[in-house]
């Protein structure tokens, strides 16, 4: 990364980890990168938390097409989307060097609300119902109706989400090279009046996903974008697609994702 030399660090102001940052801070400055305080002057932004952290991290910074995200865990281990620990950092600084990193790209999801407000999500999207009542989504597929839906709500994740929220309602874990949206159901209702498919099922970057709130009173859905909600109310409709855009996060050569996920799991 010969070109990119400016870096911004993102992290919550954790008191215990404030003198590691600041030896990570120095050591990045002795290896000829420059530290910036705002985040559009950076061409790489390094979240130092865990995978939390790196998803508010992109948020908050625009989800940036022209720059290199990277993470580092401040728990000793290390996530899905953090390569290098803040214990470690001569490993980090030794890899950018001698060029040990790959540049991956992710696939962001576009949430559409009643077809004015737009949202990008990394990891997924969202909606349940706001009350201690099931509510009602007519689900369209390309404008199709596909089926209508009671229960508690569903998720709608990009292939870097679908070992998140999206695995622990037994989705399938995708890998990232696909560009896909998965659908996930979270307690449906299935009897004589209401039938949905029952599983996770996949779609094509080129599909457009349409939510339709039936309106009898539970119209107030909890929204959720990755970790931060989203307080809309009286919600109709929500198309949600592939937006076409992607971020860029380094890794390291021989931690592929596949190698992440069974590092976490297995």
């Amino acid at each position: 990364m010969p070109n990119r030399r400016n870096l911004f660090f993102y992290h919550n102001h954790e008191t215990d980890k404030s003198e590691s940052i600041s030896s990570l801070k120095e050591a990045a400055e002795r290896y000829g990168f420059t530290i910036v305080k705002d985040y559009q002057d950076a061409n790489i932004i390094v979240s130092i938390g865990g995978d939390g952290t790196f998803l508010q991290a992109v948020r908050k910074t625009g989800f940036r097409e022209d720059c290199l995200y990277a993470g580092i865990s401040t728990r000793g281990n290390l996530n899905l989307y953090c390569d290098f620990t803040l214990e470690d950092t001569s490993k980090m600084i030794g890899a950018i060097q001698n060029v040990e990193l790959e540049v991956r790209r992710y696939p962001l999801i576009e949430v559409t609300v009643d077809k004015e407000a737009k949202f990008l999500c990394l990891n997924e999207f969202s909606v349940r119902s706001g009350i201690i009542k099931t509510f009602v989504m007519d689900v369209f597929i390309d404008d199709l109706h596909f089926e209508t839906f009671r229960g508690d709500g569903m998720i709608v994740a990009t292939p870097t989400g679908s070992t998140a929220y999206n695995k622990s309602v037994n989705g399938a874990v995708v890998d990232p090279l696909l560009p896909c949206m998965q659908v996930s159901e979270l307690a449906s209702v299935n009897n004589n009046h209401y039938r949905t498919l029952g599983s996770s099922f996949i779609l094509s970057g080129d599909r457009k996903l349409s939510l339709k709130v039936v309106q009898d009173g539970n119209d107030y859905p909890i929204m959720g974008m990755d970790n931060e909600a989203l307080s809309i109310q009286h919600v109709e409709t929500l198309d949600i697609t592939l937006s076409g855009k992607y971020i860029k996060t380094v890794k390291l050569k021989d931690n592929s994702f596949w190698e992440k996920v069974k590092r976490t799991f297995l």
